[in-house]
């Protein structure tokens, strides 16, 4: 497995049996984001989403924290500009967020040490499945330092947590512990420190092994279900379950059930 880099450098791809590893590459700045930084996320996304080797996406932080959201020495570097550049630095945050939530393949992320503001808070809100080490903390915190949610949180966090929590979280900033992001849904399951990137890895390699078109479709329906109802999302269903039930994988499926035996899934 070789690590290709962006060209911002900051951003590192690689591949292996099925799963593109997503590696967020400033652990001096605690991954802090700028826009360079960002439209090489994105670059790293599409990459992955382009490629056919994708079956699972793993999302993971190198260094001592996940992402500690924007990098803030470089926001206040532009002084008087900095609206303008906020305006450019959040559309490409939100754009990132929204690749995570679209992407077909399923995205895991793995969390240690600080989750904070957009970057960090939101990319986990972003994900398809987190796993977080037991000492790793999550913070919003973008009210504190008089600004408001991005990254998609506005929404998601309010679809996760519900709204009273999401007021709570975004208007009074708790730091929240690996354990309280488990009990609130915001997070999936918290495991020991030093085993946050083995098991990550392993959920991503499992995954990678499963139907990755009902995986797609599946994704798909939850995240087109958020803002409707469910009358207005059981055509949906109806086609997407009648289209995959031609596939390859679901064939596979229903015969390794009458068989009693797991399943081989090729992704057609």
């Amino acid at each position: 497995m070789t690590d290709q880099a962006t060209p911002d450098e900051r951003v590192l791809v690689s591949f292996d049996a099925g799963v593109a590893h997503v590696r967020l590459n400033s652990p001096a700045t605690a991954n802090g984001l700028d826009v360079p930084f960002l439209r090489s996320f994105y670059d790293a996304l599409m990459t992955v989403h382009g490629d056919p080797r994708t079956r699972a996406v793993l999302l993971t932080g190198e260094g001592k924290h996940f992402c500690a959201g924007g990098n803030v020495k470089e926001f206040v570097s532009k002084g008087e500009r900095l609206p303008d550049y906020l305006r450019e630095a959040t559309s490409w945050l939100g754009i990132c967020a929204s690749a995570l939530m679209r992407l077909e393949a399923p995205v895991v992320c793995a969390v240690q040490g600080f989750a904070a503001g957009g970057g960090g808070f939101g990319f986990v809100c972003a994900s398809d499945i987190v796993i977080a080490g037991e000492s790793s903390s999550f913070l919003l915190g973008a009210t504190r330092v008089g600004m408001a949610p991005d990254a998609g949180g506005s929404v998601t966090l309010t679809r996760i947590v519900g709204l009273r929590k999401a007021m709570e979280i975004a208007l009074l900033n708790p730091t929240l512990t690996a354990a309280e992001a488990l009990e609130l849904g915001i997070v999936t399951r918290v495991v020991a420190d030093d085993a946050v990137q083995r098991e990550a890895a392993a959920l991503a390699a499992e995954l990678a092994q499963g139907p990755t078109l009902a995986f797609a479709a599946t994704k798909r329906l939850l995240y087109d279900g958020l803002g409707a109802t469910v009358e207005q999302r059981l055509p949906d269903e109806s086609r997407t379950v009648s289209e995959l039930s031609g596939t390859a994988d679901a064939r596979e499926g229903l015969a390794a059930v009458i068989e009693r035996r797991s399943p081989s899934f090729v992704g057609a």
